[in-house]
């Protein structure tokens, strides 16, 4: 895959949000993701891509998950801009909200489990 480029500056402030998760992120890491228990595919958390970090990504399936608070309300403008920004990059980005992970896990990662089917076709046709 190709590398995508990042800026630097970011990185200071992703090991912070490593450091400071919300509780649903790190429930979701630790419980889902984390040591490749999710089918094997490693996902880095905060991850700078670009001039943004995502919450948690997948490179080889260019897949991004992105855990919502309450906080996303107010900036919905920014996350617009920044899933287009995203979106050009081939990343596909799902995203969950902490009252699901919290309420209803379960279906997040039935949901992700289908998501990563697809995924895994698309990742399959684009490079035949």
């Amino acid at each position: 895959y190709k590398f995508i480029p990042y800026n630097s500056w970011l990185t200071d402030y992703a090991k912070t949000n490593r450091k400071w998760a919300t509780r649903q992120e790190w429930i979701f890491w630790n419980m889902i993701l984390k040591d490749k228990k999710f089918h094997e595919y490693k996902f880095r958390r905060q991850k700078v891509v670009g001039s943004f970090i995502l919450d948690f990504y997948c490179p080889k399936l260019l897949l991004w998950i992105e855990i919502d608070g309450g906080y996303h309300n107010e900036r919905q403008d920014y996350d617009k801009a920044r899933d287009s920004e995203i979106y050009k990059k081939w990343i596909k980005i799902l995203r969950f909200t902490n009252n699901e992970i919290d309420k209803n896990l379960e279906w997040v990662v039935c949901f992700l489990e289908d998501e990563i089917k697809e995924r895994e076709k698309w990742i399959e046709k684009l490079l035949e």
